[in-house]
């Protein structure tokens, strides 16, 4: 009588190491505490982008100057302002302005940057050169000044906004990019591609761009609340979102008249651009001990 071998049960150790690495990186995300926290502030400012009108109470330019400057009450939970208006309809209905600069700005950062950077770290030579030098001149410049300096050319006004924020910063993406680049292109496995005649451009797409993604993914999470703080900054100085319509920028620099009589003009709009940005860096920070690649071999 012979009997049939059973077939030993797969072993369950390691299952986590079988997983895809960016299943690996997200469940690393969601058990990061401040992360978590960040991303859910982060929801709450995309849910108002998206329902601002929703959500708010009342429109965003409603004037009513018999209700001007009132404390924070039931009806007004962040008061009104010197027209009347409802200060907690504004700040929500100013998150969508904020968010669409943001990421707007950022993707045209993200998509120049990275491409310059891809191509003057793979390929060095004269277009490395001219990429950093230019990139060295811009970073002489002070952000914002060289984004007034864009703004001043092209004109006040939301559109010019998000393209001054993002090309000034195109250098930052391409210089991380390319310092990645340059390890990344004298890795074997890039070589043996190489070796077998493959084109650059496969070579970039396939081999290169994935392995340099996870510096790019932490920048860009980084730029996305530096471009809140520009835009606030621009709007504050009447060259970004123009009035009546809300933007924190906007909404403080109104406030700065009233602050002895109406502190809540100006604290509430600030207290969004605190939070928002300060969301974007846990999250930010959380990626970068997630996406370590030293960490990644160690455990």
């Amino acid at each position: 009588m012979t009997t049939t071998p059973r077939l030993a049960p797969e072993p369950t150790h390691g299952t986590a190491r079988r997983r895809a690495p960016w299943v690996r990186s997200l469940v690393a995300l969601l058990h990061h505490k401040v992360a978590v926290a960040g991303l859910v502030v982060l929801a709450v400012l995309v849910v108002c982008a998206l329902f601002g009108e929703q959500l708010a109470p009342y429109p965003a330019n409603a004037v009513d100057i018999s209700r001007a400057l009132q404390p924070p009450s039931t009806a007004h939970p962040f008061g009104t302002d010197d027209l009347g208006r409802d200060v907690m309809s504004r700040v929500i209905l100013a998150a969508s302005v904020s968010l669409q600069v943001s990421v707007v700005s950022v993707t045209i950062a993200l998509v120049v940057g990275v491409l310059l950077g891809l191509v003057a770290g793979y390929f060095g030579g004269w277009p490395d050169t001219v990429v950093m030098r230019v990139a060295d001149v811009m970073f002489a410049f002070p952000v914002m000044l060289l984004a007034i300096a864009i703004v001043a050319v092209l004109g006040p006004g939301l559109t010019t906004a998000m393209i001054a924020i993002g090309v000034v910063y195109v250098p930052i993406f391409a210089r991380v990019t390319r310092a990645s680049v340059l390890s990344v292109r004298e890795e074997p496995y890039v070589r043996a591609a190489v070796s077998l005649g493959a084109h650059p451009g496969r070579v970039i797409v396939r081999h290169v761009l994935p392995n340099v993604s996870a510096p790019i993914i932490v920048q860009t999470s980084l730029s996305l609340a530096f471009a809140i703080l520009s835009e606030a900054a621009l709007s504050f100085l009447g060259l970004g979102v123009q009035p009546p319509a809300p933007s924190w920028g906007r909404m403080l620099f109104d406030a700065k008249a009233f602050l002895d009589q109406a502190w809540w003009m100006g604290v509430f709009p600030g207290l969004a651009v605190f939070v928002t940005v300060l969301a974007l860096n846990l999250v930010g920070d959380a990626l970068r001990d997630v996406l370590d690649v030293r960490k990644t071999v160690n455990d």
